[in-house]
């Protein structure tokens, strides 16, 4: 069986993708950046855009039945890799005690504003 979980973002409908999609024992949470959903704005910091980003992938996980510890894979683009340093933090703090699998690279984002963008994948088994 499969779910879709859809965080109302006008992205998700324009480019065809959900937020995050169960299947069995997983979840695979998509690319997310650091908007604010409820007012569509993205705030310049990079750091509050990690927690942003982050704290949408949890109310996509807890939507679809998950938790935050079940996470078993990250991936985190920056657009910089002076960005690095200040993410890092953010992402200790939120994956403190779980430490999934994870991946950074550096690349440019399809917007100018967005400076860090987190995928997860989770599993219950």
């Amino acid at each position: 069986m499969r779910k879709l979980i859809s965080t109302g973002s006008p992205f998700e409908e324009t480019a065809g993708y959900s937020r995050a999609v169960v299947t069995g024992d997983w979840c695979f949470v998509s690319g997310t950046t650091g908007y604010d959903y409820k007012t569509m704005t993205m705030p310049d910091d990079v750091a509050e855009q990690a927690r942003n980003a982050l704290a949408t992938i949890d109310r996509a996980l807890t939507e679809a039945g998950f938790e935050r510890g079940q996470v078993v894979r990250a991936r985190y683009v920056v657009t910089e890799m002076a960005h690095a340093d200040t993410v890092f933090p953010v992402l200790g703090e939120f994956f403190a005690g779980i430490r999934p699998a994870a991946t950074m690279t550096v690349s440019d984002l399809i917007k100018p504003e967005m400076k860090v963008e987190i995928d997860v994948t989770a599993f219950k088994g």
